[in-house]
């Protein structure tokens, strides 16, 4: 039997839910493709690129025949490129298989999806009764049944799993979860919930004990680290420039950047031009100062970045694990979306 906590919600989001291209197809690589973009990024953003991958590569089948550097061209600017990756991947073993199974084991076995992700194809794409729990799922669930456990701890995720489990729609999975989510995004909002138009006004615990604004509840967060990137444009009169492609253990893996020193504090400008004259071996080198202290928001980390130019005669001399490229052809190297900012800067 349906709870009428369920018939509430679905009530409230046939007259309030938002359309979204997504939920206009029960096509399960769509719907994965959706559930990848949004990972760590706002629908506002989410939906330009929802739409331009699903025209770029409307088949599992081409988004797994494309290369690497095709994906994360396309995915430049979102951020999280590892999402990318894994994309990619899931693509590559569902074009091996043939077709998208409707098996939860296979679904949750693809790279980069995880217990959200998976309930979220199997209910939306197979009519599976399987639950959501993602961040607005949490906050509606902790607010409406008071639950004072940290979400982000073990017993927390029990609790709410269970709850989450009981509460669903078996019937109608697709609907119940479009809705939970939903109204926990529009309506039992993380700060000024509209708890005076609530249609569970009359069973939300947080509501009468009026709790809305300490729930839900979680652990103390990890200290931000800032780090310092010196990032020097360096291109040749025959308009060429360097760049480096990063590697694995740290942010951006994969993506291009130009020749970049870290440092545990900004560097001073005359700094800079002594580590440039020792790895270029150029006396007196004419720096351009472009931009200082650009800074750009990670999970946990905020960079802090001074961009410079510098103009070598010719494309001979090099940093270490850097080459050149034409500028007219850096539009077809991923960069992180800071050196994107960065390049802007350049070009005013």
């Amino acid at each position: 039997m349906i709870s009428s906590f369920a018939t509430y919600l679905e009530r409230w989001y046939e007259n309030f839910g938002r359309d979204l291209p997504w939920r206009r197809t029960q096509d399960p690589y769509l719907i994965m493709l959706s559930e990848f973009i949004l990972q760590q990024t706002q629908i506002v953003q989410g939906t330009s690129y929802y739409l331009r991958f699903a025209e770029r590569f409307p088949t599992a089948v081409s988004l797994a025949k494309a290369t690497e550097e095709e994906v994360m061209r396309l995915w430049q600017g979102l951020g999280y490129y590892s999402r990318a990756r894994h994309l990619h991947a899931a693509a590559k073993m569902i074009a091996e298989k043939g077709f998208f199974p409707r098996d939860y084991s296979f679904v949750r076995a693809l790279p980069g999806v995880g217990d959200y992700t998976a309930a979220a194809i199997m209910s939306l794409a197979f009519g599976e009764p399987y639950a959501v729990l993602d961040g607005n799922v949490q906050r509606v669930l902790a607010r409406h049944f008071g639950i004072g456990e940290p979400v982000d701890t073990t017993q927390g995720r029990k609790l709410l799993r269970a709850l989450a489990d009981e509460m669903l729609d078996r019937k109608h999975p697709a609907l119940y979860n479009q809705a939970i989510m939903d109204f926990g995004a529009l309506h039992c909002k993380p700060s000024a919930p509209l708890c005076d138009t609530c249609p569970l006004v009359g069973t939300c615990q947080a509501l009468r004990e009026h709790s809305a604004d300490r729930l839900p509840v979680k652990s103390k967060r990890p200290a931000i680290r800032d780090r310092y990137l010196t990032y020097v444009y360096t291109r040749s009169e025959d308009g060429q420039t360097l760049l480096h492609r990063r590697g694995s253990g740290d942010i951006w893996q994969g993506l291009f950047e130009f020749p970049m020193i870290e440092s545990d504090k900004p560097l001073l400008m005359a700094e800079v031009e002594q580590r440039l004259n020792c790895q270029l071996s150029i006396n007196n080198c004419q720096l351009q100062l472009v931009a200082v202290d650009v800074r750009h928001q990670l999970t946990h980390q905020r960079l802090h970045a001074d961009f410079y130019c510098l103009t070598l005669p010719s494309a001979n001399e090099c940093f270490p694990t850097t080459f050149w490229v034409k500028e007219s052809d850096l539009d077809k190297y991923a960069l992180p979306r800071l050196l994107e900012k960065l390049l802007e800067r350049l070009k005013t």
